[in-house]
């Protein structure tokens, strides 16, 4: 897409991938009830998700907020159109996930040495043999799979991270037969003209790889990076309802693009996103009752543009007041 014509959508479509229920969650000091998981992917999906990443098959010492991946992704309900995937860290947690029924498995890495062995406690050499072997899983099984490439925009520990290398850890996955590839800004250090070259160049390289930009909106740059990707040709997102996440790996870092921001703003550009607004903001706004705190979403907050507001209840008197002055002023012009 021609950078000029960014601000007029078309009719384009573009994809929301839903992420609370698992990247959103898995922050949360309280324990979502299952029922109410369930509830929450579900009201997702029938909002118009294109995916909706459920859950995560880790240890539930590590991720207590998700020890109840399995009961979940057997629980929701399966609509057309909607990938159901899951996040995972190894063999185990694979065979797990698609023993539930994942329609995807999603593999997670970093690019920065630093982040990954702060993260997943490997170095990044480690961490791609071991996920190697869940691609062999995954692919015996029939399952797709994407890989999540953490901090492709920069690390909060070791600054900027060298395009080259992004797109050298992309090709080795590539390379081993994955299907979808997630750049993420995981601590929120991306800017728009860096996040434009880096998809340029991912989708002059690999055409037929499917591309996932997953912004955090730390720096209030989710949204703008969100357009620079677009105009290069990106048209899939990762999002979190109601702004939910982080990362506990970057002081300060607050949650990611926030879903039914987005998709207001990209909707009132005129691009498709497929997603119904007001069934989304009504998830939104249910999720301060199950975490005990409020959320960042300002859709929630202020509503859409759309939602005009009731004329004060002394507005008559107003207008007929002002009509009055206006009337004596001409009489006594």
């Amino acid at each position: 897409m021609n950078a000029q014509h960014v601000w007029n959508g078309g009719g384009r479509r573009i994809y929301i991938q839903e992420v609370g229920p698992r990247d959103g969650l898995q922050m949360e000091k309280v324990f979502v009830p299952t029922a109410d998981k369930i509830a929450m992917v579900n009201a997702l999906s029938a909002a118009g998700m294109a995916k909706v990443e459920v859950t995560a098959f880790v240890s539930p010492t590590a991720i207590p907020a998700l020890a109840d991946a399995q009961e979940v992704l057997r629980g929701i309900e399966r609509p057309s159109g909607t990938v159901m995937t899951c996040l995972v860290p190894n063999v185990k947690g694979a065979e797990r996930a698609m023993a539930a029924g994942a329609d995807e498995l999603n593999l997670v890495m970093s690019v920065s040495e630093t982040h990954n062995l702060c993260n997943l406690r490997m170095l990044r050499t480690q961490s791609f043999a071991a996920l190697q072997e869940v691609i062999s899983v995954a692919q015996r099984g029939g399952v797709a799979i994407n890989v999540s490439l953490s901090c492709s925009f920069g690390c909060p520990m070791e600054g900027d991270v060298p395009a080259d290398e992004v797109l050298a850890w992309v090709q080795r996955f590539v390379d081993a037969g994955v299907q979808g590839i997630t750049l993420c800004d995981t601590t929120g250090m991306a800017h728009p003209t860096q996040v434009h070259a880096l998809v340029t160049a991912f989708k002059a390289r690999w055409p037929g790889t499917t591309l996932t930009l997953h912004f955090h909106d730390t720096r209030a740059m989710a949204l703008p990076n969100a357009l620079a990707a677009i105009a290069a040709g990106a048209d899939r997102f990762d999002a979190s309802v109601g702004g939910l996440g982080g990362c506990p790996y970057a002081p300060g870092a607050s949650g990611n693009a926030c879903t039914e921001e987005l998709v207001h703003a990209l909707q009132l550009m005129g691009y498709d996103t497929g997603v119904d607004l007001t069934a989304l903001t009504r998830v939104a706004a249910s999720l301060p009752a199950l975490i005990g705190h409020d959320i960042p979403s300002a859709i929630v907050k202020a509503g859409p543009v759309q939602q005009l507001h009731p004329r004060p209840a002394s507005f008559e008197q107003v207008r007929t007041r002002a009509q009055e002055r206006m009337q004596a002023q001409q009489q006594q012009g």
